[in-house]
């Protein structure tokens, strides 16, 4: 069945993003859980020859990097606090790798965005950069550790939450009424974004063929 996979790189769209960290929690909660499950129903593509590119990188990188990333992430947290305890943790080496760490995480954010403001010019005030820049450092420090405990503790509730979304409370933008609950499960609302963007692998499967 042929197929085409269409892209713009500016879409015109508006978001209501959570107004509380229990809200945002729940978000990522969700997403990563529709993560788990979008992975799991398409297993059969991971490193499958069949589907080519897709199978050979774009699952593998899902799920080694997006979907076991918490696990990974957490560990290195444990094993430092344990190192240090032990005695067995370098002080010096453990601070430039921290510190090269998180400069490479803020080059990758700040890469993200400079494509944005060549193509687009998204972002041209100094002041919105400096802003941004900013954000990309502290995000290092409190914020990335409690999303990624969360994103930790949805890979435990991904069968006993099955297809349950929970609710997102919405409060409206610029005045506006509140809007309807996100909704309490898959068929009365879509999936979660970045479940719905790591669906999208589902999207591009050729159909299956009629005889083995």
């Amino acid at each position: 069945m042929p197929y085409r996979i269409l892209f713009t790189p500016d879409p015109i769209c508006w978001t209501e993003v959570p107004d509380s960290m229990k809200i945002l929690r729940g978000q990522r909660n969700r997403w990563h859980r529709g993560l788990w499950e979008t992975l799991w129903t398409h297993r059969e593509m991971l490193f499958n020859p069949r589907y080519g590119r897709l199978g050979f990188l774009a699952v593998p990188y899902f799920f080694f990097f997006e979907a076991l990333g918490p696990v990974v992430e957490l560990a290195g947290y444990v094993l430092l606090v344990v190192s240090y305890f032990l005695h067995v943790l370098f002080p010096e080496f453990a601070v430039l790798f921290l510190i090269l760490s998180i400069l490479y995480g803020m080059l990758l954010s700040q890469m993200a965005v400079g494509i944005e403001t060549l193509l687009l010019s998204r972002y041209p005030r100094t002041r919105d950069r400096v802003i941004l820049v900013v954000a990309a450092l502290l995000e290092f420090f409190g914020y990335r550790q409690v999303l990624t405990f969360e994103r930790f503790l949805a890979m435990f509730q991904v069968h006993r939450k099955r297809g349950q979304w929970g609710t997102m409370v919405r409060t409206g933008m610029m005045g506006q009424h509140p809007a309807a609950p996100f909704g309490t499960s898959s068929s009365e609302s879509g999936v979660p974004s970045v479940a719905a963007g790591a669906a999208t692998i589902a999207a591009s499967r050729p159909a299956p063929p009629a005889t083995r």
